[in-house]
C-alpha cells in the first residue's frame, strides 16, 4: 500500500482508538474517498488483527464480552505489563496504603514494591495476595497484608460481590491501582465484569488517588460496565503514549498520562 494509504489507515485507528468505533459514511468525508475505498482499508485491517469490521463500519476488537481466565490473562502482554507494573511501583512512597486490583497488570508490582517501608496493602486478587505473604515470609515485604473478604471467582483468582463491597467500604486508601478492560476518551474506564466493575467503583470513590494500569490492547474499547469517568482517574499508566486527540480532555480533567518505556 502508498504512503498515503497508510497514513489514513492510521487515521482510520486513532480515530478507532479515540471512540471505540469508525463508521464507514464519516470516514468518507473526512478522508475524502470513496466508500470502496474506505473498505478496502477496513478489510486489510481486519485481516492484520487491528479492528473488526461490523455492518456500517468498524469496531475496536475487544474480547466479545468474555474475560480470559487469569492463567490466559497471565501471559498475555506480559512484557507490557511488567514495564507498567515496574513504573506504577516508583509511585509508592513509604507508609502509604494502597490498593492493588485483581489484573495481571498491577500484580506486576509487587516484585518492584520491596524496598518500600511500612506499606498497608489491600487486594481482592488471590495470586497478589500469595505472593505478598510468600515475600512477608521470606523478610523481603515488611508492610500489613489486608484480604478483602467476599464471593470467590475461581475462573479469575478474585473475590467480589456485596460482602467484598461492604469490606472495602471500611478502608481509605492513599492510592489505589486499577485495572480495567476497556478506555475510551469519551466513556472513561470500563469493566467486563459488572460485579467486578461496582466493587471498583467503591473502591475508587474512598481512594485518594486512582491511578489506571493498562496496556494498549484496552485502549479504545468499551466494556459493559462503566467503573468511572474521567473526573474520577488522576493517573493512566501504559506501555504506549497518549493517543491523539485525547490530550485536551484529559487536561481539563487534570489526568495525567505516564508513560512505562
Amino acid at each position: 500500500m502508498s504512503l498515503v494509504g497508510e497514513e489514513r489507515k492510521a487515521i482510520i485507528l486513532d480515530q478507532l482508538n479515540q471512540e471505540g468505533q469508525v463508521k464507514t459514511f464519516d470516514l468518507v468525508k473526512r478522508l475524502g474517498v470513496s466508500s470502496e475505498t474506505i473498505r478496502r482499508y477496513l478489510e486489510e485491517l481486519e485481516e492484520e488483527n487491528r479492528l473488526k469490521r461490523v455492518y456500517g463500519g468498524a469496531v475496536k476488537i475487544n474480547l466479545g464480552g468474555e474475560e480470559p481466565s487469569y492463567l490466559k490473562r497471565e501471559v498475555l502482554f506480559a512484557d507490557e505489563k511488567q514495564r507498567i507494573g515496574k513504573k506504577a511501583a516508583t509511585l509508592v512512597e513509604d507508609n502509604d496504603v494502597i490498593f492493588i486490583d485483581d489484573g495481571t497488570t498491577p500484580l506486576q508490582m509487587i516484585q518492584f514494591l520491596m524496598n518500600k517501608s511500612h506499606l498497608t496493602v489491600l487486594t481482592i486478587s488471590i495470586p497478589a495476595m500469595h505472593q505478598l505473604v510468600e515475600y512477608k515470609n521470606k523478610d523481603l515485604f515488611s508492610g500489613e497484608i489486608y484480604f478483602i473478604g467476599g464471593k470467590v471467582n475461581a475462573t479469575h483468582s478474585r473475590v467480589t460481590g456485596s460482602i467484598a463491597e461492604k469490606m472495602v467500604s471500611l478502608f481509605h486508601v492513599d492510592k489505589a491501582f486499577i485495572s480495567i478492560d476497556g478506555i475510551v476518551l469519551n466513556k472513561g474506564i470500563t469493566s467486563i465484569d459488572a460485579e467486578r466493575g461496582q466493587l471498583l467503583a467503591r473502591v475508587i470513590e474512598n481512594a485518594n488517588q486512582t491511578i489506571v494500569v493498562t496496556d494498549s490492547s484496552k485502549i479504545g474499547s468499551t466494556q459493559l460496565y462503566r467503573i468511572a469517568g474521567w473526573r474520577e482517574v488522576d493517573i493512566v499508566i501504559s506501555e504506549v503514549p497518549l493517543p491523539k486527540g485525547w490530550s485536551q480532555l484529559l487536561d481539563e480533567h487534570g489526568v495525567e498520562w505516564v508513560l512505562a518505556e
